[in-house]
């Protein structure tokens, strides 16, 4: 409870972050590097956070995207700063069936699943999504999903920046 109200500070370098979550869905899911399109410029600033908890929001969309994503189709994942330069807007984008317009303000929702029949066969417990929410939440950011049927989903997260001192 106590953490609820205490935002998480580290400096996390979210190109490794992606890099050890690339390299984990590549030795442990069979994946390969063609899985993947990452886009991470040079200079991105870290991230203020908890970097166990990043790594999970990462993991848990990259899995999303594996799961209802197209399977000939790369996971891209891009990180860019705003406009302000006061976040990192951290995305993971598939091609897949995506969702329809009136499923996506649910989906941050416990054990909301779109296609409870397909999710059977995919596997999951519908809490994916709204753990991240959670994190992003908790790190003074926010999640962003949009989607496109036939085209695919691109969920994205806000985070605050680490700002260095002159």
């Amino acid at each position: 409870e106590a953490e609820r109200y205490q935002l998480p500070d580290d400096a996390v370098n979210l190109g490794l972050l992606i890099q050890e979550a690339k390299d984990f869905f590549i030795n442990s899911r069979n994946k390969t590097s063609k899985d993947f399109e990452i886009d991470v410029p040079s200079g991105t600033q870290a991230v203020k956070g908890d970097r166990a908890q990043l790594s999970q929001l990462l993991h848990n969309l990259i899995s999303n995207a594996f799961k209802y994503g197209a399977k000939k189709e790369p996971i891209k994942i891009n990180v860019a700063p705003n406009r302000s330069g006061s976040m990192i807007r951290l995305s993971v984008i598939d091609r897949g069936e995506g969702v329809d317009p009136r499923h996506l303000p649910r989906l941050t929702e416990r054990f909301y699943r779109v296609d409870k029949g397909r999710s059977k066969a995919i596997g999951g417990t519908g809490l994916g999504l709204s753990i991240v929410k959670h994190i992003a939440e908790r790190h003074g950011g926010r999640l962003e999903i949009s989607s496109e049927l036939g085209e695919g989903t691109n969920v994205s997260v806000l985070l605050p920046v680490i700002y260095k001192s002159s």
